[in-house]
């Protein structure tokens, strides 16, 4: 479940509301069509369409093969219904986060480190905008997305080649001292 969270953007109630006929492991696509929150499916805040990543249609692939429910939700409980978030978070993914040093982890965490990796791999403001499904990309920029310091250095230094044809460290190089 986590996976999908990071890989795909996806919030947690779309990832409790993710029903195997949304998933098309062939083509690639994966359709949020409906979002579980508190025990209760419904809609969810953003119907839209996203590329799944190979590596998240591998680990659904796996999981549909040992799967006993293949019509219903991806994650059901024993009973079909979906999972409580809360539960999940509890017994889950905040000993998993202070397992790795991270007590602070939680389900917008993956969300917002998706949003951060997108960026870093090159993808636009507007892309990530319809990858998390957010009406305002201020809401993706300003709140999900987060500069780190790798980044920003390596972004510095491509600026500094583009303004200086990196011939500045020769022309220092050539001067007195």
């Amino acid at each position: 479940m986590a996976l999908a969270g990071i890989l795909a953007g996806l919030r947690v109630g779309e990832i409790l509301g993710l029903r195997w006929q949304d998933v098309d492991l062939a083509n690639r696509p994966i359709r949020i069509q409906q979002a579980a929150y508190r025990g209760s499916i419904g809609s969810p805040k953003t119907k839209r369409t996203l590329p799944l990543p190979e590596s998240l249609a591998a680990d659904l692939r796996r999981h549909y093969d040992v799967s006993t429910q293949r019509d219903g939700l991806v994650f059901p409980t024993r009973t079909g219904m979906p999972f409580s978030d809360s539960n999940l978070l509890a017994r889950h993914l905040k000993p998993a986060g202070k397992q790795i040093g991270a007590p602070w982890l939680g389900w917008h965490t993956l969300r917002r480190t998706h949003a951060t990796l997108l960026s870093q791999a090159g993808a636009s403001p507007k892309d990530a905008q319809a990858q998390l499904g957010h009406a305002h990309m201020s809401t993706t920029m300003d709140i999900y997305t987060q500069p780190t310091p790798t980044h920003q250095r390596a972004a510095v230094e491509r600026m500094a080649q583009l303004v200086t044809n990196g011939d500045e460290l020769a022309a220092l190089q050539g001067e007195p001292s």
